[in-house]
Formats: structure tokens, C-alpha cells, sequence
């Protein structure tokens, strides 16, 4: 089919994502990332921000699987550094973190590189003058992507931001990025109904025309 103005990456998110696991892997990040700092008192100044950085990983990965389950996402199983996904509709989610500003370590996994392959599908929806016309995908990937601040020193019991992003098929740029916050407020919008432009013909001299009791 063609592209018609109306379809959208973030359409096709509000679409398959619901409202409630959004919310539910928000909350689970930042609990993940608040008992990864608490796990991490104590450690020497020296290696503390990679003790903080490692238990991050995990502790997210735990709470992010949990989440996952909850809603019915079916989380895939926790084991040693393997990515955690899950499925909603057509789209498999993950996640990763990184540091404020240029996201790099979405990349440096040879996995989620893979898993992007599949958003092929959806690029026609960013740009469909170069991509040529779209077919609806049957599957898509988007992260969940943490970003915490540089130094340790910088709330480093919480993430800066978490996002909601999707890449395209070669992770190198992202069709769609948009904080949970303010993604969050689209599932408020209302919906658009197209006008209905049917009118309704009368036949001529209907009502007019007296009843003579007798078969035209």
C-alpha cells in the first residue's frame, strides 16, 4: 500500500505499546538503577563507577524482566550479559544504557545490532520520497535507553532521562526519540475521526405525494 500522511512510527508505538507497560518498565528502571547505586556503597572511589556501571546492567535487566512479565510481555530469560526482550504486537523491546548526549553503546552490541535489521520495514515512514512506498511491518524493534550523567557524582542513583527510541535498520540514526515523559502524554490526545461527508438524497416529492390506495 502506499504511505498516506496518517501513519506514523509513533502511531505505530501508541498502537502495539500499551499505556500500562510503559509505565510499568519506567518505574522498573528507576528502581533498577537506584538499587544498583545502593548495592555499590561502600567500593572504593577508584573502580566505583564501574561497579556502579555493572550493577546497573544487572539490577535493570532484573527489575526491566519483571516489568516485562507483569504486563504480559513475555520477558525472554535472565542469563549472565544476554539482552533482555520482550514482545508487544509486532515490536520486540529491549533496552541499554548509555551517557547524556551521543548514544554509542546501543551500537557496541553485536545483538541489538541484529535485532535492528528488522526495522527495514518501518523507514518508509521517516522517509518514504527515499525509501519508496511501505508494506505495514509484521515485526520492529525499539530500546528503552537510560541516560545517566557523566560523573558519579551527578544523581548517579537515577538516569538523567529514560527514551523511547527506535533505530534504523543499521542502529547508526534513530527514526523516532522521545522521552517516556513526553511520550507518555500522546496516549491523552484525542483521536482523530474523519468527517463524515455521506449526505443523505431524499427522492423527489417524497411526503408530497397523497396516498391513493392504489398500486402505481
Amino acid at each position: 500500500m502506499d504511505l498516506t500522511t496518517e501513519q506514523t512510527i509513533e502511531g505505530l508505538l501508541i498502537e502495539h505499546i500499551p499505556r500500562d507497560l510503559l509505565l510499568a518498565v519506567e518505574e522498573a528502571l528507576l528502581v533498577g538503577a537506584h538499587r544498583a547505586f545502593s548495592a555499590a556503597k561502600g567500593m572504593h572511589e577508584g573502580h566505583l563507577p564501574a561497579v556502579v556501571g555493572q550493577l546497573r546492567h544487572f539490577h535493570m535487566n532484573e527489575a526491566f524482566e519483571r516489568a516485562l512479565s507483569a504486563v504480559g510481555a513475555s520477558p525472554s530469560q535472565l542469563k549472565g550479559n544476554r539482552i533482555v526482550t520482550g514482545t508487544t504486537g509486532i515490536l520486540t523491546l529491549a533496552r541499554f544504557n548509555t551517557r547524556v548526549g551521543v548514544w554509542t553503546n546501543g551500537r557496541r552490541s553485536e545483538t541489538r545490532r541484529q535485532m535492528s535489521m528488522a526495522n527495514q520495514a518501518v523507514e518508509p515512514l521517516v522517509q518514504p520520497g527515499l525509501f519508496g512506498t511501505f508494506t505495514p511491518p509484521t515485526r520492529a524493534v525499539a530500546f528503552f535507553v537510560a541516560s545517566f550523567a557523566d560523573s558519579i557524582c551527578i544523581t548517579p542513583e537515577m538516569p538523567v532521562s529514560i527514551h523511547l527510541a527506535v533505530p534504523d535498520r543499521h542502529m547508526r540514526a534513530w527514526l523516532c526519540k522521545e522521552s517516556l515523559t513526553e511520550f507518555l502524554k500522546r496516549y491523552d490526545m484525542p483521536v482523530a475521526i474523519e468527517p463524515d461527508l455521506a449526505l443523505p438524497k431524499l427522492k423527489k416529492n417524497v411526503g408530497g405525494q397523497k396516498n391513493t390506495g392504489t398500486a402505481q
